[in-house]
């Protein structure tokens, strides 16, 4: 039966999430367990194909990239993929009737990663920060209310500053590795080069403008959601506050962490907060 089967692959989207992201999964783990698998079937579908352009250097990227897609419009089409993570996206996005543009916009982002090294305007970031990120935060919302199309729309732009919010502090945690060793630049009129206070400040005030924005939407999700959203934003706030006090030479030079230590004090504070209903 093909239940087992799905089983299976719903359990490598879990361990996918478990051992790429230890955060993500920290967060994805305080959702409720009737949404938590939708969330690791999201993340096992994005992270694979953010791994093919951003790993695989050894490889022809772009022949892989061109099969995964194939293979990603025929799971969508037939409900089925002998690839474990493609099978568990597909039952998700079906379940909540994710919208097909998100789907496209995301892989044209990834696919941009491939030939794109430079992001010299305000356009082309934003649209890049739409596929990679924003895109990300709608699917979850999807999942989050349930399919439900106005809850999704009243939610919709606080899910998507949150999804820029994060990944642009990844985008300035990475610096080093998205400039020297990927030879990308995504924060337009940034010259990561020479990377000065002045400079990263900027990056830093725009992403807390997106997290208060983000915050809006957090306190607005449903029950099943808010704890493990809350999580992540919390997570995020700290790296973000620990980059803004990193000297931006450093930044360059080494990737900055919240040390796990860190992360547990982050959840014991944040269930404190979420149970005494000051979320």
């Amino acid at each position: 039966m093909k239940i087992t089967f799905d089983k299976v692959s719903y359990q490598c989207s879990k361990i996918v999430t478990e051992k790429y992201s230890t955060s993500f999964a920290l967060a994805t783990k305080m959702l409720h367990g009737s949404i938590r698998g939708d969330i690791y079937n999201i993340y096992g579908f994005v992270r694979f194909a953010d791994e093919i352009v951003d790993t695989f250097h050894e490889y022809d990227k772009k022949t892989l990239f061109d099969k995964f897609e194939e293979e990603l419009a025929a799971a969508l089409e037939n409900k089925i993929s002998l690839n474990p993570i493609l099978n568990s996206f597909q039952y998700t996005f079906h379940k909540y009737n994710i919208p097909i543009h998100l789907v496209d916009s995301f892989m044209k982002s990834m696919r941009a990663d491939l030939t794109k090294n430079v992001y010299k305007t305000e356009a082309e970031y934003k649209e890049y920060i739409y596929g990679s990120a924003d895109v990300v935060g709608l699917m979850c919302l999807k999942v989050f209310v349930k399919g439900c199309d106005e809850s999704y729309e009243n939610l919709k732009e606080s899910a998507m500053a949150l999804g820029s919010a994060f990944q642009k502090v990844n985008f300035l945690r990475d610096v080093k590795a998205d400039f020297e060793e990927l030879n990308r630049t995504y924060f337009p009129n940034a010259n990561l080069a020479a990377l000065d206070e002045d400079s990263k400040m900027e990056i830093v005030q725009e992403i807390q403008r997106d997290f208060q924005e983000g915050y809006k939407g957090i306190v607005k999700l449903p029950i099943e959601a808010k704890f493990g959203v809350y999580t992540a934003y919390r997570y995020y706030t700290r790296l973000l506050k620990k980059l803004q006090n990193t000297p931006s030479m450093e930044i360059k030079s080494t990737r900055i962490r919240v040390p796990d230590y860190e992360k547990f004090g982050l959840l014991a504070r944040s269930y404190v907060k979420y149970k005494m209903n000051l979320v």
